[in-house]
């Protein structure tokens, strides 16, 4: 039986939130309409989800003693990892300790880290990949770039979102690569993974909820990505009925070996009838953000309901549906969000502004643009009018 108490009483039901960034937003968002306390926790102050939680905590999620320290002095029930820059082994002692980590403390160790979901996905559990290398050092990737060979792709083992993330096209790239993947990722320098390039016909995220009445699956999710970065995305993508069988038979096998309640955003790439494993999120997915208009449950009230072990009735499709990046290229620290009215002037569309509090680095992704209709093209274009009318003045 799944219980909520009141908040800020003595039986009030706690989740802490590692990560407040625009999907942990609405995973906030999601969480207060169930009635829980929402903690957000991330290294920056007026993070998205921090404007709607109940309480927040600015911390390096990667130093083990502060995380700790917040962990305690809340005592939450539900701790929802949200990014991959986190202690991962403080999370796993966490969990020994009696604290419920989403989905496991073991999952989010393996996924947060490309070589621990890589190796248990090829190597355990035999699923098809693209051809990969390990390497920690520069020599080592030297010696991985020569044996994957040109083109490849080379991320950091600890990113998300293409942070850190280049292509080799030549080997007058090489070196940049790797000085991108030691100076670009959300946990710094270190190990990275150099990735062959397959043939493929397309990529899907197929959004996969492990809950207590057993696991769903969303319609799959098309996507574009610019430098390992979400841009746009589909849903549903059109596939065969035998590719989409083999898609939810990975899918499920690898939320399977993780294990817990929650959502995954399992990436695949498809030719024909093949499917290779790419990539697998224990969270929400920012492909994924198009079932804000696409579904009758949102991933992310599909992610808090499943975390509080609340079983999945059939998830509805409403149509067909597209999403696009609004991503502000120049560095600010004050932004005006300019002609909303028009934006949203047409039929079945929607937006969110993240109201991130300034942009740094020159790229950051400040909103995200819906529409629905009775083809994604036609859905996808007019997305594309919309960000046509949508303008953000930077100060």
């Amino acid at each position: 039986m799944t219980n909520v108490g009141t908040v800020f009483k003595k039986n009030s039901t706690k989740a802490m939130l590692l990560g407040s960034g625009e999907l942990g937003r609405e995973v906030a968002i999601e969480l207060k309409r169930l009635g829980l306390e929402v903690v957000a926790v991330d290294k920056y102050a007026d993070a998205p989800a921090m404007q709607v939680a109940d309480r927040s905590h600015v911390i390096s999620m990667l130093d083990a003693d502060a995380l700790e320290r917040v962990v305690l002095e809340e005592n939450p029930a539900y701790i929802i990892p949200e990014v991959e820059a986190i202690a991962t082994q403080k999370l796993v002692e966490l969990e020994g300790r009696g604290f419920n980590v989403v989905p496991t403390a073991g999952a989010v160790n393996f996924t947060m880290n490309r070589k621990g979901i890589r190796t248990l996905a090829a190597e355990k559990l035999g699923m098809k990949t693209s051809p990969y290398a390990f390497a920690g050092t520069k020599e080592e990737f030297l010696e991985a770039v020569k044996k994957i060979g040109i083109p490849c792709v080379v991320k950091p083992i600890m990113s998300s979102s293409g942070h850190g993330q280049s292509t080799v096209r030549d080997e007058s790239q090489i070196d940049a690569a790797w000085e991108c993947s030691q100076t670009g990722g959300r946990a710094g320098g270190g190990e990275v993974i150099v990735e062959g390039f397959v043939d493929f016909d397309y990529e899907i995220t197929l959004l996969t909820v492990r809950h207590s009445g057993g696991t769903s699956f969303c319609a799959p999710i098309g996507h574009e990505q610019v430098s390992g970065d979400y841009r746009r995305s589909w849903q549903p993508h059109p596939m065969g009925a035998l590719a989409l069988e083999r898609a939810k038979d990975y899918a499920k096998k690898i939320t399977d070996a993780l294990g817990g309640y929650g959502i995954f955003g399992v990436e695949m790439f498809v030719r024909g009838d093949e499917v290779l494993f790419s990539e697998v999120s224990p969270r929400p997915h920012d492909t994924g953000m198009v079932t804000m208009i696409s579904q009758n449950l949102s991933e992310f009230a599909l992610h808090a309901r499943a975390i509080l072990g609340i079983p999945i009735p059939e998830i509805e499709l409403y149509g067909p549906s597209a999403s696009r990046a609004v991503v502000v290229e120049k560095n600010s620290e004050m932004l005006e969000y300019c002609g909303l009215d028009k934006v949203l002037s047409r039929p079945n569309t929607d937006m969110r502004i993240f109201s991130k509090p300034c942009v740094t680095g020159g790229h950051r992704r400040m909103a995200v643009l819906l529409a629905r209709s009775d083809t994604v093209e036609r859905a996808d274009a007019t997305t594309a009018e919309m960000l046509a009318d949508f303008e953000i003045k930077t100060f």
